[in-house]
């Protein structure tokens, strides 16, 4: 396949697992990044001080941005991103946690195209 039949786009899937150990920094982390947001209004900062003090998962959501992941790889540009957080019940032992294993989703693009 010659460069111009290929995308320019790729998706990057990337899952995480955090253990917080100090839910109190990464709220305190959070309020300081909300606070040096000079362009956030008084409604958005209030609601966003809230969310990020009564829930950790929000907290690293408000800290953890896609562009920052990105920003210093030469080539690229970010065209879109979406990110999202919860608490989980993890066990490192459990199959379900198994980063190695195939999500499915080359299998689901083979079907596709062995239908179309």
């Amino acid at each position: 396949m010659s460069t111009a039949e290929t995308s320019r786009f790729v998706r990057l899937r990337v899952e995480l697992v955090l253990e917080v150990g100090d839910a109190g920094a990464v709220a305190g982390a959070a309020l300081g990044r909300i606070a040096g947001d000079s362009d956030l209004p008084a409604e958005e900062r209030a609601h966003a001080e809230s969310a990020v003090t009564e829930d950790t998962a929000e907290a690293l959501a408000y800290l953890v941005d896609p562009f920052d992941l990105v920003k210093e790889v030469p080539g690229v540009e970010l065209a879109q991103a979406s990110w999202s957080s919860e608490e989980i019940d993890y066990d490192p032992d459990s199959p379900d946690w198994d980063l190695d294993e195939d999500d499915g989703h080359e299998d689901e693009d083979e079907d596709e195209e062995a239908a179309g």
